[in-house]
Protein backbone atom coordinates (compact mmCIF):
# COMPACT_ATOMS: atom_id res chain seq x y z
CA UNK A 1 0.00 0.00 0.00
CA UNK A 2 1.82 3.02 -1.45
CA UNK A 3 0.17 6.12 0.85
CA UNK A 4 -3.22 6.82 1.98
CA UNK A 5 -4.39 8.74 -1.17
CA UNK A 6 -4.22 5.61 -3.35
CA UNK A 7 -5.98 3.67 -0.88
CA UNK A 8 -9.10 6.31 -0.98
CA UNK A 9 -8.34 5.95 -4.79
CA UNK A 10 -8.90 2.38 -4.40
CA UNK A 11 -11.60 2.03 -2.17
CA UNK A 12 -13.71 4.35 -4.54
CA UNK A 13 -13.04 2.88 -7.30
CA UNK A 14 -15.40 0.92 -9.71
CA UNK A 15 -14.50 -2.51 -8.55
CA UNK A 16 -15.72 -3.73 -5.02
CA UNK A 17 -12.73 -4.32 -2.16
CA UNK A 18 -12.33 -6.53 0.86
CA UNK A 19 -9.68 -5.06 2.83
CA UNK A 20 -8.33 -7.13 5.36
CA UNK A 21 -6.22 -4.79 7.97
CA UNK A 22 -3.82 -6.40 9.95
CA UNK A 23 -0.63 -6.36 11.98
CA UNK A 24 2.57 -8.55 11.52
CA UNK A 25 2.31 -9.39 15.24
CA UNK A 26 -1.00 -10.99 15.13
CA UNK A 27 -1.37 -14.33 14.81
CA UNK A 28 -4.97 -14.94 13.86
CA UNK A 29 -3.98 -12.71 10.79
CA UNK A 30 -1.56 -14.80 9.76
CA UNK A 31 -4.23 -17.13 10.19
CA UNK A 32 -5.97 -14.88 7.26
CA UNK A 33 -3.64 -14.87 4.44
CA UNK A 34 -4.81 -19.07 3.17
CA UNK A 35 -8.43 -17.95 3.96
CA UNK A 36 -7.98 -14.64 1.63
CA UNK A 37 -6.47 -16.82 -0.73
CA UNK A 38 -9.38 -19.27 -1.23
CA UNK A 39 -11.87 -16.36 -1.60
CA UNK A 40 -10.25 -14.82 -3.97
CA UNK A 41 -10.23 -18.01 -6.17
CA UNK A 42 -13.90 -18.27 -5.38
CA UNK A 43 -15.05 -15.13 -6.16
CA UNK A 44 -12.54 -14.65 -9.02
CA UNK A 45 -12.80 -10.77 -10.42
CA UNK A 46 -15.90 -9.99 -8.49
CA UNK A 47 -13.79 -8.42 -5.63
CA UNK A 48 -9.96 -7.04 -5.21
CA UNK A 49 -8.64 -8.34 -1.67
CA UNK A 50 -5.69 -6.18 -0.41
CA UNK A 51 -4.22 -6.24 2.43
CA UNK A 52 -3.12 -3.32 4.86
CA UNK A 53 -0.69 -3.19 7.59
CA UNK A 54 -2.14 -1.11 10.78
CA UNK A 55 1.57 -0.30 12.08
CA UNK A 56 2.51 0.58 8.75
CA UNK A 57 -0.76 2.53 7.37
CA UNK A 58 -1.91 4.21 10.95
CA UNK A 59 -3.74 6.98 9.35
CA UNK A 60 -6.41 4.18 7.48
CA UNK A 61 -6.71 1.99 10.13
CA UNK A 62 -7.45 4.90 12.09
CA UNK A 63 -10.08 6.57 9.63
CA UNK A 64 -12.04 3.43 9.71
CA UNK A 65 -12.08 2.97 13.39
CA UNK A 66 -9.89 -0.58 13.43
CA UNK A 67 -9.29 -1.05 17.14
CA UNK A 68 -8.59 -5.42 16.88
CA UNK A 69 -7.24 -7.51 13.79
CA UNK A 70 -7.85 -8.72 12.00
CA UNK A 71 -10.83 -6.24 10.68
CA UNK A 72 -12.29 -6.80 7.58
CA UNK A 73 -14.20 -4.26 5.48
CA UNK A 74 -16.03 -4.57 2.09
CA UNK A 75 -16.20 -1.52 0.38
CA UNK A 76 -18.16 -0.80 -3.28
CA UNK A 77 -17.28 2.54 -4.47
CA UNK A 78 -16.34 4.49 -1.07
CA UNK A 79 -19.33 2.96 0.64
CA UNK A 80 -19.01 0.29 3.71
CA UNK A 81 -21.24 -2.33 2.97
CA UNK A 82 -20.07 -4.92 5.81
CA UNK A 83 -17.17 -5.17 8.66
CA UNK A 84 -16.23 -7.14 11.12
CA UNK A 85 -13.20 -8.34 13.17
CA UNK A 86 -11.57 -11.58 14.17
CA UNK A 87 -11.37 -14.27 11.41
CA UNK A 88 -13.78 -14.98 9.09
CA UNK A 89 -13.88 -18.56 7.03
CA UNK A 90 -13.72 -18.23 3.57
CA UNK A 91 -17.14 -20.25 2.94
CA UNK A 92 -18.38 -16.57 5.20
CA UNK A 93 -16.59 -13.99 3.09
CA UNK A 94 -17.72 -15.75 0.04
CA UNK A 95 -21.19 -15.31 1.04
CA UNK A 96 -20.67 -12.12 2.18
CA UNK A 97 -19.24 -10.84 -1.16
CA UNK A 98 -21.75 -12.79 -3.33
CA UNK A 99 -24.65 -11.18 -0.91
CA UNK A 100 -23.13 -7.56 -0.79
CA UNK A 101 -21.47 -7.19 -4.41
CA UNK A 102 -23.75 -6.49 -7.85
CA UNK A 103 -22.79 -8.88 -10.20
CA UNK A 104 -19.71 -7.34 -12.36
Amino acid sequence: MANAKSFTELINGDQPVLVDFYATWCGPCKMMQPILQETAQQVGQKVKIVKVDVDKNPAAAQKFQVRGVPTLILFEKGRLLWRKSGVVPANELVKVINKEVKAV
